[in-house]
C-alpha cells in the first residue's frame, strides 16, 4: 500500500490489483496514505474490502504479507495490521519493502546490498546485510513531485546525500562493498529514464534496475508468502519416518 498506488498479489493468480490508493473511486476520492504514512486507517480498510474481498476464497482465512516502509515501519505496521483485519486473515506478516525488492531481483541476500526505492512521494536508501536492514535513510520526495517543486537532478542529489551520510556513519567496509557491487533501483521512479540518467551521473556507481521495478516489492513479498506456505510448519504435525513406525523386536 503506497501513497500513490496499491498493489496486491494472490497465490496462484499473480498481481491482481494495481490501482490508485484512494478510499473510493471518483471525484470524492481521498488518499488514506501520504508519503509512506497511513493517515486514515479506516479508509485503508474500506479500500482493501472493496478491492480484495470478492477476490479471496470465502472459506479460507488468508495469510497476508505487507511490504512496509523501513523508517516508518513501526507506525505503518501497526496501522496496516488494523486495516488488513478487514480481510479476516489468519496471520499478518510485515516485511521491509527493500527486502522484498532484493528477493524479486533474485539478489544474493547473503552479501551486503544497497537498495534505492523511488516511490511517488517517498524515496528510501536501504543497506541490507544477510537480508536484514542495517541502515536506512529516507526523503519525502518522489516522482509525484517532479513536475512541481523538484526536478530529476534534485532527486538524484537527495539520493547521493543519503548515501554519503550512510558512508560517513558506517566505518566498516560493508557499505563500500555494497556500493561497488551495484545499487538495486526499484519503485516507479526506476521506470523514468531521466531519473536513472541523473542517478548514474551523480552516484558514479553501477546501477541495476530491477525487472518490473514498480511491482518488485509486492513480488518479493509473494516469494516470502510462498515460502511460508510451503514451510513444514505450515502443514501441521508431520508423521514420524516410516522406519520408526515398524515394530521393534522385544528384548529378551
Amino acid at each position: 500500500m503506497g501513497s500513490a498506488r496499491t498493489r496486491a498479489w494472490i497465490g496462484g493468480r499473480g498481481v491482481v490489483v494495481d490501482v490508485p490508493t484512494v478510499t473510493s473511486p471518483g471525484s470524492g476520492a481521498v488518499r488514506p496514505i501520504q508519503r509512506g504514512t497511513i493517515v486514515d486507517t479506516e479508509g485503508c480498510a474500506r479500500m482493501l474490502r472493496r478491492l480484495l474481498t470478492d477476490r479471496l476464497p470465502q472459506r479460507v482465512r488468508p495469510m497476508v504479507i505487507v511490504a512496509a516502509p523501513v523508517l516508518d515501519g513501526l507506525a505503518y505496521r501497526a496501522e496496516a495490521r488494523t486495516a488488513v483485519g478487514v480481510l479476516r486473515p489468519r496471520s499478518v506478516l510485515t516485511v521491509p519493502g527493500a527486502r522484498g525488492i532484493a528477493l524479486a531481483a533474485g539478489a544474493d541476500t547473503s552479501l551486503p546490498l544497497l537498495v534505492v526505492d523511488i516511490g511517488a512521494h517517498l524515496t528510501e536508501v536501504v543497506l541490507l546485510c544477510d537480508g536484514a536492514v542495517t541502515d536506512a535513510r529516507t526523503t519525502a520526495l518522489g516522482t509525484g513531485d517532479l513536475d512541481g517543486r523538484s526536478m530529476p537532478e534534485h532527486l538524484a542529489e537527495a539520493v547521493a546525500r543519503m548515501l554519503t551520510a550512510m558512508l560517513r556513519q558506517n566505518r566498516s567496509s560493508v557499505t563500500v562493498d555494497a556500493l561497488h557491487r551495484g545499487i538495486l533501483v526499484a519503485g516507479g521512479g526506476a521506470l523514468r529514464p531521466e531519473i536513472i540518467h541523473h542517478l548514474t551521473g551523480r552516484l558514479q556507481a553501477p546501477l541495476r534496475v530491477v525487472p518490473a521495478p514498480h511491482t518488485a516489492a509486492v513480488r518479493g513479498a509473494a516469494k516470502l508468502l510462498h515460502a511460508a506456505h510451503t514451510h513444514p510448519s505450515a502443514c501441521g504435525p508431520q508423521p514420524p519416518p516410516a522406519h520408526l513406525n515398524q515394530a521393534r523386536p522385544q528384548a529378551e
